[in-house]
This record gives structure tokens, C-alpha cells and sequence, in this order.
């Protein structure tokens, strides 16, 4: 890597544990971005125009709002699932059901219940709506 002057600066952009640990870095990434993203995003425009996610989330929502009128204890107790999971696997499922994750981080807050709903309702529309293959679109 070069400088602003001209000089090579490839020590620089090794790091704190060498050029060991920079290929053990490259390979993590590699085995992430080959084993998992890549073949995920072939077949989510699959998922997405048969209107399989479509479904999934409905089900999703179905359930959570199953939860809110007869148990939410099982909303709490899903909510403190997810906290209980590794940090990546955290962030696998916020990435990969951001809605449903983002109504149940809403719905554990403190804030007054009318806008917890107007949240939760508004998040669940505005997914429905996205998955909403374009065939039924009109």
C-alpha cells in the first residue's frame, strides 16, 4: 500500500498480530461471505417472488400478535431468548428477520403502549407489504 508520498506503507495495514493474523482474518471472512452469504442471497430472490417469505412473516405475525393478546410472557420470554444467544447469532437473526426483531426490541420498551402498537402494526404492514410478491402487487 502506498502513501500519500509515494513509500511503501504495507507494514502499516498489517496490524497489531502480524501477517498471521491477517490471514486468519481473511479466512474467517472468506468461510462467512462463501458459506453463508453467498448461497443465502441466491436463494432469497426465490423466496421473495414465489411468495414464500411472504408467508413465513405473515406466520410471524400471526404469532406475535397471537402472543400479544394471549400470552405476553411469551413475547418477554423470546425477547430475553434472543439476548441470550451469541452475539453472532444475534446479529443473524436481527439481519434476517429485522421487522419481527425490531417489534419485539419495541414492544419490550418503556414507552407508552399506544405507540409500542403503532410501532409493532406499522412494522408489520410496511414487511407484509415488502414480501408481498408482484404478481399480487397488481
Amino acid at each position: 500500500m502506498e502513501t500519500s508520498t509515494g513509500q511503501d506503507n504495507s507494514q502499516a495495514a498489517v496490524g497489531p498480530l502480524g501477517p498471521e493474523g491477517t490471514s486468519r482474518m481473511e479466512q474467517a471472512i472468506s468461510i462467512v461471505v462463501d458459506g453463508i452469504i453467498v448461497p443465502v442471497t441466491g436463494v432469497i430472490p426465490v423466496l421473495l417472488s414465489s411468495g414464500i417469505l411472504f408467508l413465513l412473516f405473515a406466520a410471524l405475525w400471526v404469532a406475535f400478535g397471537a402472543g400479544l393478546i394471549l400470552n405476553q410472557g411469551g413475547l418477554d420470554a423470546a425477547w430475553a431468548w434472543i439476548g441470550e444467544l451469541p452475539l453472532i447469532v444475534q446479529g443473524v437473526a436481527w439481519l434476517l428477520f429485522l421487522p419481527v426483531v425490531a417489534a419485539l426490541w419495541a414492544w419490550e420498551t418503556s414507552w407508552p403502549i399506544a405507540i409500542r402498537l403503532v410501532l409493532v402494526a406499522g412494522l408489520a404492514g410496511w414487511s407484509l407489504m415488502m414480501f408481498l410478491p408482484r404478481s399480487a402487487q397488481g
